[in-house]
């Protein structure tokens, strides 16, 4: 029913969109003037009027509907059943949505069945009703844009500003999200400090989760060092500059050559295949580094008389450093051939070579751009995952041999967060702490790249 109505509010917003259009038109056959505006214009006020509204409550009442189908469902529930905590109520929960969805594992209890058959009934009517006041408030809104329709009309200015609403809105929704995620990790990092000393997680040189030193933190007892950070960020720190150690070099020289030497038919061919890299799945790189690169880094070692380790932070950052080529590269050559050609005219008139141009006056210029492309490649890397669980493993070692196994900050996150843990305790609230440490430190490196970005671009404006 749900899809429906989209589909007829749609229909309903393209037949509003020509009507206004024709509606325009005769009134300025009739009366022999020409409009404020086009008629595209008096056409999509009506469309917009009754297309966006009607949708945005639709959604809504999706969103809401279900959270009070569950409060109607918890006011439901038998009077003799034990709900131990939150976490029981919400499986009770998930059962009956199961059930109502179809879902059926093993033999629910009949006062199961019975509110599924209830919650059912309920999402029918919802649907039913929001359906009908969907397709009223389209036609109602519509109807009422359609009388704006007239030869003195500005449809142009009134689109337009509704065109501006919806980005601020859209602005607005992404602030809110970046806000909500901050204070969301912050309120969950308090409740693990809580239980774990800020020093103790910030210079702790071991990381073992596993042991539960820390629910015992109000107990004198030892075991909170299995809590230290450091050689997560280590690890995270050393596959990173790894990597970068592979894409800004590769990077760089590729974008300067693509830009500055490559005729238009190879750079047709080459910067395409080159940014195929950024569309490949992280996973199948992931797989590359496991079953390829990391074997042949360990059995390279071993004839040199290496010790290499099997999972090496050697293996995820160079395979990292390739994947984030992309970034470097297209992002570079971008900002290198947007330098004015007039700094490339000066600098050859004033008798340098074409290497010294590039070097002196087009790559200084251009460096407000490629440091913002390697921000985005260290963002990308220090965010990655996939490579580094399936090629550098979870061992978390303290370590700067590139040749030992590591692992990172966002690895652990993931091998926190995965499968039926207990939300109160210190090992699951320790990924918020991390994923807080994290976002500090790369606010950091960020604040310093840009005040590069900013020294160069006023002295290059």
């Amino acid at each position: 029913m749900i899809p429906a109505t989209y589909i007829v509010t749609l229909l309903i917003g393209i037949f509003l969109f020509f009507l206004g259009k024709n509606r325009i038109k005769n009134i300025c056959m009739n009366e022999n003037k020409k409009p404020h505006s086009l008629n595209i214009y008096h056409g999509l006020f009506p469309a917009i009027l009754s297309i966006v509204p009607p949708l945005i409550l639709l959604s809504l009442w999706i969103t809401c509907d279900d959270v009070i189908f569950d409060q109607m469902l918890k006011n439901r529930l038998p009077n003799n059943l034990i709900i131990e905590g939150k976490q029981t109520f919400l499986i009770l929960l998930a059962g009956i949505n199961n059930i109502a969805d179809g879902i059926i594992v093993g033999e629910p209890e009949r006062w199961m069945t019975d509110l599924a058959q209830k919650l059912i009934i309920w999402r029918g009517h919802s649907d039913n009703l929001i359906s009908i006041i969907t397709i009223i408030c389209s036609f109602a809104f519509g109807l009422y844009a359609l009388s704006f329709v007239k030869i003195d009309f500005r449809a142009r200015n009134a689109v337009e500003k509704l065109i501006m609403i919806g980005l601020i809105i859209c602005s607005l929704i992404a602030i809110i999200t970046t806000i909500g995620i901050i204070f969301s990790v912050i309120f969950e990092s308090i409740r693990f400090f809580k239980l774990v000393p800020i020093f103790e997680f910030l210079t702790g040189l071991t990381w073992n989760p596993e042991f539960e030193g820390a629910a015992r933190a109000g107990s004198g007892q030892a075991g909170l060092s299995t809590y230290g950070s450091i050689p997560l960020f280590v690890g995270t720190f050393l596959i990173s500059i790894i990597a970068l150690s592979v894409s800004v070099p590769v990077g760089l020289l590729s974008a300067i050559y693509l830009s500055e030497y490559a005729t238009k038919k190879i750079r047709g061919i080459f910067k395409p295949l080159l940014e195929i890299l950024a569309g490949v799945p992280t996973v199948v790189y992931g797989f590359f580094a496991a079953l390829t690169v990391a074997p042949f880094f360990r059995e390279t070692g071993g004839l040199i008389g290496l010790d290499v380790a099997s999972e090496s932070a050697l293996a995820a950052g160079f395979v990292m450093g390739i994947m984030i080529i992309p970034f470097v590269s297209s992002l570079s050559d971008d900002v290198i051939r947007a330098v004015p050609q007039s700094l490339r005219d000066a600098a050859l008139g004033l008798g340098s070579t074409k290497s010294e141009t590039i070097k002196k006056v087009v790559l200084p210029a251009a460096l407000p751009g490629i440091v913002a492309s390697i921000i985005l490649a260290v963002s990308r890397a220090v965010g990655e995952t996939m490579i580094v669980v399936m090629a550098a493993g979870l061992a978390a070692n303290l370590s700067l041999n590139p040749l030992d196994a590591v692992t990172t900050v966002t690895a652990q996150i993931v091998t926190i967060l995965v499968g039926d843990q207990e939300f109160e305790s210190a090992k699951t609230l320790s990924a918020f702490a991390l994923a807080l440490t994290l976002i500090i430190i790369t606010l950091i490196l960020n604040f310093f790249a840009l005040q590069i970005v900013k020294k160069y671009r006023e002295k290059y404006d």
